[in-house]
């Protein structure tokens, strides 16, 4: 029986867990918080620093494992290209690792490429970053180097003064993983995702996600569906411009998440994981959507294996959506079994409760509710999700105090 180790073992990280035991596979877990949930549906677990690539490579030798991966997120990417090196195991590699997680050096295989994206400069200080800004000129987006989840991004608007910029960099270099951060030129127009299996140097699209965003100054993300309501034309120039950036960066055997603008200029990537997509888009839109299960398929290539890409249901259109409530302390949940019975709603999800406080939404981490609907195309998905959405409130005490 091949053993399978999954690097994290977190509530995003379950969907690895309980595909690759389905799939038959020992399923060795880690993660550095002994409460994780994964670690208690993983046959093995240990409670590890995953960001530390020596101590995840000496449990992979131990448990002689067959492949490894790590959804969904990138604090442990180099650990897993370190393992995939050293055990000769299918996978990326640390150099494609550091690639895909930092997005300066991402930037840079872009430009090498001919890949189209962003201008952008890398920053250390306010002094580099004030003079970044003056060199690309606004509108601006201030970003971490490493970081996901639209953690430490500002947009800088024209006629905000080195003050903003300047509290804007200090955010994003606070939530970076290294110690710098980017200046980058903002496009301007609709976001997309690409969720792509690439093997034997082949990408291969499965899905062109649609995004809806809070917008300025934090971009985040409230809203995904699928398939595209983009016209095929701009779906053909998406996809492609996808394809282009995961071959410059070198991903092969192994899922990728493309984020991408089509501006005036036409596609633009943002930023490309090697990695499965988060917020349910991977492990629940595409399966809903496309018919293929996605997280199986990336538990395949870690193993070395060719995914199987034949449609399990016919297409349909799946959506989710985000609540967004004012920040405060919950005074009452309303609406979600209302929500739950509405027509195809499928996942209905509130993470507070009466009491518990609601934050300013800064990050992905900061929403705390989401809605899951199906139907027969995008349309009915998004129209279903956001009646959902709508039906449930979330009073808060600042919300209804005002």
């Amino acid at each position: 029986m091949p053993t399978l180790l999954v690097l994290a073992a977190g509530r995003l990280q379950l969907p690895a867990i309980t595909t690759a035991r389905r799939m038959g596979l020992r399923v060795v877990a880690a993660d550095g918080d002994r409460d994780a949930p994964g670690l208690a549906l993983a046959d093995t677990a240990y409670v590890i620093n995953i960001l530390d690539a020596d101590a995840c490579l000496e449990v992979a030798r131990r448990e002689q494992v067959a492949g490894v991966i790590h959804i969904c997120s990138e604090v442990s990417m180099y650990a897993m290209g370190r393992i995939n090196e050293e055990l000769g195991l299918a996978g990326i590699d640390s150099a494609t690792a550091v690639r895909a997680t930092n997005k300066e050096k991402m930037r840079q295989a872009f430009e090498a490429a001919g890949v189209p994206s962003p201008k952008s400069i890398g920053v250390r200080t306010v002094e580099d970053a004030l003079e970044a800004a003056r060199q690309i000129g606004p509108p601006l987006i201030l970003k971490p180097s490493r970081n996901s989840g639209s953690r430490g991004v500002t947009r800088i608007n024209p006629g905000d003064g080195d003050d903003v910029l300047a509290a804007a960099f200090r955010y994003a270099l606070a939530e970076s993983r290294e110690a710098s951060a980017l200046v980058e030129e903002f496009v301007e127009g609709p976001e997309f995702s690409v969720e792509i299996l690439t093997w034997n140097g082949r990408p291969h699209v499965l899905a062109v996600t649609d995004k809806v965003t809070t917008g300025a100054p934090h971009f985040v993300e409230t809203g995904h569906s699928q398939p595209s309501r983009q016209p095929p034309e701009a779906r053909r120039a998406i996809e492609k411009a996808a394809v282009a950036g995961v071959r410059a960066l070198g991903i092969d055997w192994a899922a990728s998440h493309a984020e991408i603008t089509l501006g005036p200029r036409g596609p633009a990537i943002i930023e490309i994981g090697a990695r499965l997509g988060g917020d349910f888009i991977t492990t629940e839109l595409v399966p809903r959507s496309t018919g293929i299960d996605m997280v199986e398929g990336a538990v395949n290539l870690a193993l070395g294996r060719k995914p199987d890409l034949k449609p399990r249901h016919a297409p349909q259109g799946a959506a989710i959506r985000y609540l967004t409530p004012r920040p405060g302390r919950v005074l009452a949940v309303k609406g979600t079994d209302e929500a739950r019975r509405m027509p195809g709603v499928k996942v209905v999800e509130v993470d507070v409760g009466v009491g518990d406080t609601v934050p300013e939404v800064k990050s992905s981490l900061t929403r705390v509710a989401h809605v899951i609907a199906e139907g027969a195309g995008a349309d009915e998905a998004v129209a279903n999700a956001e009646a959902a959405r709508d039906a449930i409130r979330i009073e808060t005490e600042e919300a209804r105090a005002g």
